[in-house]
């Protein structure tokens, strides 16, 4: 069975810092590419932080230099290190993981954190 398992919720001030995780079993991280997503109310889900296989990452314009993708492969678990965190950061955030073998999708989600930033 594939699952991804994130971390617990969080609740920080703006200003503050919080690392999201994902752990995976299941499937082996480092053959996938990975990616953090953040939805808020009446917003679609947006991909904020991208890793491909080959370990390059690419930020949303909205989170470029507050937000690092990373991975441990030994942990076989993917990072979300936040910084400077503002209200409007304040979203349900998911992992994925996806891979195409033989023309085929293959696409895995963690559960979701709510992250809360507030005074």
């Amino acid at each position: 069975q594939v699952q991804l398992v994130q971390s617990e919720a969080g609740l920080v001030q703006p200003g503050g810092s919080l690392t999201l995780s994902c752990a995976a079993s299941g499937i082996v991280l480092s053959l996938y590419a990975m990616g953090w997503y953040r939805q808020s109310p009446g917003k679609q889900r947006e991909l904020v932080a991208a890793l491909s296989s080959d370990d390059s990452a690419n930020y949303d314009d909205s989170v470029k230099g507050r937000l690092t993708i990373s991975r441990d492969n030994a942990k076989n678990t993917v990072y979300l290190q936040m910084n400077s965190l503002q209200a409007e950061d304040t979203a349900v955030y998911y992992c994925n993981g996806h891979r195409r073998i033989f023309g085929r999708d293959f696409d895995y989600w963690g559960q979701g954190n709510q992250v809360t930033v507030s005074s």
